[in-house]
């Protein structure tokens, strides 16, 4: 497992639990919007080792220092699924007592299956990029719009808590897609709306400096998203 940074405490990230979040390295799309540009796009081994400053023993060195002090460890990317080892790397936190809650893209739903039927996670959050016609316009790269469909059925039938969330930006997304969006994860649990944030590093530097939608256009798409889901809010 490629370990890009570790985050010992968190109260957001994980609903209702106290969390580290561990971030692996390396993702399969590139959007434009992303803010973690050093996990999604590594320049080198060097760059990865440098970035990252934790090895898995040390890493599992100081998640055996917070058992009893922490409920769970949020396992995010970069795209955590692309790692081979990370039912194994799950299997391993799942052993020191925590829950696990996973963020994924939804491009690997074999892999994404395992994790749900081995019972190795115990949340799942997966990102809504855009309307599936305008899907490769947001990540940069091509799709396969059927896996992400299959993931996003295997996640809602999986039993398990659960969320979908969606990054929001005037330069890629309109009203009308909020309702095409919704239509893809009809009927889900939950729905975040995430309001895009331009003053940090992103994978597209040409996107650093674009606008965000205002707190009052953010309720506006609230509206129409609540309409597809049973909970809906943004952040």
């Amino acid at each position: 497992m490629i370990i890009g940074g570790l985050q010992k405490l968190t109260l957001l990230d994980y609903p209702e639990h106290v969390a580290a979040i561990i971030f692996t390295q390396g993702c399969n799309f590139r959007c434009h919007f992303c803010y973690n540009p050093k996990l999604v796009v590594p320049q080198s081994t060097k760059t990865q080792k440098d970035h990252s400053n934790l090895n898995e023993s040390g890493l599992f060195e100081f998640l055996r220092s917070r058992k009893n002090k922490l409920d769970a460890v949020v396992i995010t990317g970069g795209e955590p699924t692309l790692h081979q080892d990370l039912p194994e790397f799950i299997r391993k936190i799942k052993d020191l007592g925590f829950l696990v809650k996973l963020d994924t893209n939804g491009t690997n739903p074999d892999r994404l299956k395992i994790l749900i039927d081995e019972k190795l996670i115990d949340y799942i959050a997966m990102d809504i990029k855009a309307p599936l016609e305008k899907y490769e316009q947001a990540v940069g790269v091509k799709v396969s719009l059927d896996k992400l469909k299959k993931s996003i059925i295997m996640i809602k039938n999986s039993e398990l808590p659960y969320e979908f969330r969606s990054t929001i930006m005037p330069a890629l997304h309109n009203l009308e897609d909020i309702a095409l969006m919704g239509e893809i994860i009809k009927g889900a649990d939950k729905w975040y709306l995430q309001k895009f944030r331009s003053n940090t590093d992103l994978v597209d530097k040409s996107f650093e400096h674009k606008q965000s939608y205002t707190d009052l256009e953010m309720k506006r798409f609230l509206n129409i998203a609540s309409g597809y889901v049973k909970f809906c809010d943004y952040r």
